[in-house]
């Protein structure tokens, strides 16, 4: 499954689009006074003007699954990265077989790199913005988060991930390509203290052939 759009809000599209390619380096495809678009690998990261909003989103980029050192190292120049435990910054997946670094954007939102070893997608190129796949993850904030997941199995011919510990507080729809992260409000976005909220998200999919545009 692979996320090719994502839409989410943000109160400062300048700020926001300044971000995007000055810090991380990603291509504008398109800005307006209303919305930026962003490519992000083979994903298109768009954010919507709301002067009023004022909460945060969690969403990762998958990377080449030998490259998380150099993308630390990249990191250290452009963001601070967060922390885990004992001035360790990677977070070790084990059943997901994937190590992840976490930051935040302009926006405040809860951004990761993640290294999937079960990928094949190794590169030789020294590690750039170029080296961003695709989005990897959105989180998505529901009351039931069971329930909207074997929701979209039914409607969509979508597939839990088979690597994960679905539950009635987490759930994760996809495969190492992309996933949609459903944990119930008020759980905090791994690793920080910041609880999840519902926010208004659309996100377009292909999986199997298959496009599928979704709103949350």
């Amino acid at each position: 499954m692979k996320l090719a759009h994502i839409q989410i809000q943000s109160n400062n599209i300048e700020q926001t689009a300044t971000f995007y390619k000055n810090i991380l380096d990603l291509p504008i495809i398109e800005k307006t006074k209303d919305f930026v678009s962003i490519q992000a690998g083979n994903s298109v990261l768009e954010f919507v003007e709301n002067p009023e909003f004022k909460s945060i989103y969690h969403f990762a980029f998958n990377i080449p699954e030998n490259k998380l050192d150099e993308a630390i190292e990249w990191c250290k120049s452009k963001v601070d990265l967060i922390f885990i435990e004992d001035q360790k910054v990677i977070t070790n997946f084990e059943n997901w077989n994937a190590n992840a670094v976490y930051f935040y954007d302009n926006n405040g939102n809860l951004l990761e790199f993640i290294a999937r070893h079960d990928l094949d997608n190794a590169q030789t190129e020294a590690f750039s913005s170029k080296a961003i796949l695709n989005i990897s993850e959105i989180g998505i904030v529901n009351e039931n988060p069971l329930e909207l997941g074997k929701q979209l199995i039914a409607e969509h011919g979508l597939a839990f991930f088979s690597k994960n510990a679905n539950s009635e507080l987490f759930a994760a729809v996809g495969n190492d390509e992309g996933l949609l992260i459903m944990v119930k409000p008020n759980r905090n976005w791994y690793p920080t203290q910041t609880p999840s909220e519902s926010n208004i998200t659309k996100v377009k999919i292909e999986n199997k052939g298959t496009k599928i545009e979704l709103k949350f």
